[in-house]
């Protein structure tokens, strides 16, 4: 402890002590650039006698600025914001020619005039700024009492007595319930471990089941606004409106989220006093910063929140403390994808383009951003915070679900949660943090790296189309890069969202990690078995027999709908169970009733496929550019967690798991419920697991 303490008595003065000589250097820039500011006497100085008197006036205005500036800001709390914001720039600077003048050499040295001296002082103040920023960039403490700071101007007023606890649920994207637990054993996630360890636990590690659109857009939708009816993948093509849907486009988003609140009857979790942070859909709160649903191309007071990245980056200190680590991120990516092409590991796919930079994005913009918007809400004393970290899921897609690369991000990850308990202590309402994630991810081989042809290659070669002699890449479905795209304020948008079919249009094939989607345009309905075997006699017993291919979903005139395997297996819809599931047996329980739930949907594509698993190893073949996928039945990836106070009841009370997003937003509004009351109408129909 003693060591420690050295340590960080050793590294404070060394920070001080850079942050002055780079205010001296700054000094003697803007006295060699400002005309009516010097800092040498008329007779003349030497070079030495010069950088003496910088150093001396740069130390001194750095004492008084830290001695003096709080005393004054206290006894001008009475004076009108407006008259203050002006009184601040004058009296920084006239401490700056106060530092002047208490240089003890002799002579006339450093002088300004008083309208430089104001322009010599905010330089200053901002160049130590950023430089004390830049030095803590690693240090978390030093970040998390630049926050203390600002507590009490973000307190809002709460009603007298005791105030009810609120909640923060903090969603790790992407991290299945087995990577947590192996991320423990490693000692990755000393915060996670500590709240687990018996016997003085503080939080409970459930798992859940995901549908069978294991991804953010399902996942997310149904937890935030108790709804993923009609969401059958990431991607899909609905013949009604001859659009294809994507998750992260905010368009689609928006629309998802107007159906979810118009079939539930409620705006959703967050609509009581919540707040939605780096989110997909906003969850009724009113509070929203970087979410995608209201980032769309049309500029509205309501998506130009004050908690987003503006409020953020207008901070220089913060702007430079992420600046930093965002390019050491790049320079991390490169230097790891290097080595894993030199040393020719497998399975690999291309991380090179604009990649580093969207890691680099997920890893460390947007978790800063995320994570200080939600300390401010905490020091604001909100309700209720939804927030979505997404930088495991980005980088495991890219390296591996379990990689040396991933670790490294579950470490931050752990770190972060860590700063928003200590936060916590010094917020004016106790909250409990629940951690959660949406989706796991299963490892792999790509569809394409492992036969040399793409789901649409295989599809077109089953309808007698002629095929690419070269597979070409699929389109990576990320949540990352929609993140920055909106970010960035691109209106471009992925593209294909329209298609205008002919008369004999071919099939539309679109892939959602090993979950691939087949339409017809031209049909306007959704085709049956008799009608794909009269059209294309080859085509499902292509598909259905390839060893990269687990199993089919067709809609079916005699049964209303079939699964299809390799050699001939078919089994009705109606008739799948845990105990019969025919091609579902090695996608493990609950894949019945996930296909069962699909198939009921409206714009269910013509053929659903899923890929080959192995369950031995959790393997599955991404249809998309993927080594860690998502999307689809099979391993890790339909098998996430909940990490929840011990306080609150037991997710499900009856010990079994919790099955699909509308389940786990079932039990999280039962805890907010438990905490502070109602959050949304009570009793109310649950439709969608009733029409399933």
């Amino acid at each position: 402890m003693l060591g420690g303490r050295w340590r960080r008595v050793a590294s404070q003065v060394g920070r001080s002590v850079t942050v002055w000589a780079v205010s001296t250097v700054t000094m003697l820039v803007l006295a060699g650039i400002l005309p009516d500011f010097r800092l040498r006497s008329a007779d003349g100085d030497s070079a030495t006698d010069i950088a003496v008197t910088a150093a001396f006036g740069a130390g001194a205005f750095g004492l008084l600025s830290a001695l003096v500036w709080p005393l004054l800001v206290r006894l001008l709390l009475l004076v009108p914001a407006l008259v203050l914001g002006l009184l601040v720039f004058f009296l920084n600077g006239a401490l700056l020619l106060v530092a002047l003048r208490l240089n003890p050499t002799p002579g006339e040295r450093g002088a300004a005039a008083p309208e430089t001296a104001v322009v010599v002082a905010a330089v200053m103040s901002a160049v130590a700024s950023a430089t004390g920023a830049a030095l803590a960039v690693r240090d978390d403490d030093a970040y998390r009492r630049r926050l203390y700071r600002l507590a009490d101007r973000r307190r809002r007023a709460l009603p007298p007595g005791p105030v009810a606890p609120g909640t923060v649920f903090l969603q790790f994207d992407g991290v299945g319930h087995d990577v947590l637990l192996d991320a423990m054993d490693k000692g990755l996630m000393p915060t996670v471990a500590r709240w687990l360890a018996a016997p003085r636990a503080t939080h409970r590690l459930t798992p859940w089941r995901t549908d069978w659109s294991s991804q953010t857009g399902a996942s997310q939708l149904g937890i935030l606004h108790g709804s993923n009816h009609d969401v059958p993948a990431f991607r899909w093509y609905e013949k009604d409106t001859r659009e294809v849907m994507v998750c992260n486009r905010p368009t689609s988003a928006a629309e998802l989220q107007r159906r979810a609140v118009r079939r539930t009857g409620h705006g959703g979790l967050l609509s009581v006093d919540g707040a939605s942070r780096g989110n997909l859909f906003s969850g009724g709160a009113g509070e929203q910063a970087l979410v995608l649903s209201i980032a769309t191309r049309r500029r509205s007071r309501e998506n130009r929140s004050r908690a987003g990245y503006f409020a953020y980056f207008s901070d220089p200190a913060n702007a430079v403390r992420t600046a930093l680590s965002f390019f050491a991120e790049v320079g991390r990516e490169i230097g790891q994808s290097t080595r894993a092409r030199i040393r020719k590991q497998r399975p690999r796919v291309s991380r090179g383009g604009l990649y580093p930079f969207v890691r680099a994005f997920a890893t460390v913009v947007e978790r800063d951003v995320v994570v200080a918007a939600v300390m401010g809400d905490m020091l604001a004393g909100r309700t209720c915070v939804y927030a979505d970290l997404v930088a495991y899921d980005e980088v495991a897609h890219h390296s591996g679900p379990m990689s040396r690369d991933a670790e490294k991000v579950l470490q931050r990850l752990d770190r972060a949660l860590a700063l928003v308990e200590k936060v916590a202590e010094h917020a004016p309402r106790p909250y409990r943090i629940v951690v959660l994630s949406d989706h796991g991810q299963s490892p792999g081989e790509t569809f394409r790296a492992r036969y040399g042809l793409t789901l649409g290659d295989l599809v077109r070669a089953g309808c007698g189309l002629p095929v690419p002699r070269k597979a070409r890449r699929t389109r990576s479905g990320a949540e990352a890069r929609a993140a920055v795209r909106a970010a960035l304020r691109i209106p471009v948008e992925e593209g294909g969202e329209q298609y205008r079919p002919g008369r004999r249009s071919e099939p539309i094939v679109l892939a959602s990690g090993n979950l691939g989607l087949v339409s017809f345009p031209d049909v306007p309905h959704r085709m049956t078995k008799e009608e794909i075997d009269a059209r294309h006699p080859a085509l499902l017993t292509t598909l259905a027999n390839h060893p990269g291919i687990g199993f089919l979903l067709v809609r079916s005139e005699e049964h209303g709908g079939v699964v299809l395997g390799a050699y001939g297996a078919e089994i009705p819809v109606a008739d799948l169970s845990d105990d019969r599931p025919g091609p579902l047996a090695p996608f493990g329980p609950g894949a019945a009733d996930a296909v069962r739930r699909t198939h009921s949907f409206p714009h269910t594509a013509d053929i659903m496929v899923n890929s080959f698993h192995d369950p031995a190893d959790g393997e599955v073949l991404a249809f998309e550019e993927q080594i860690g996928s998502h999307g689809g039945l099979g391993g890790a990836q339909g098998r996430p967690f909940l990490l929840s106070p011990v306080v609150f009841s037991a997710p499900a009370r009856d010990g079994a798991e919790p099955a699909g997003a509308e389940a786990v937003h079932r039990v999280l509004r039962r805890w907010l419920e438990e905490s502070t009351g109602p959050q949304v109408p009570v009793g109310e129909a649950e439709p969608d697991r009733e029409a399933a």
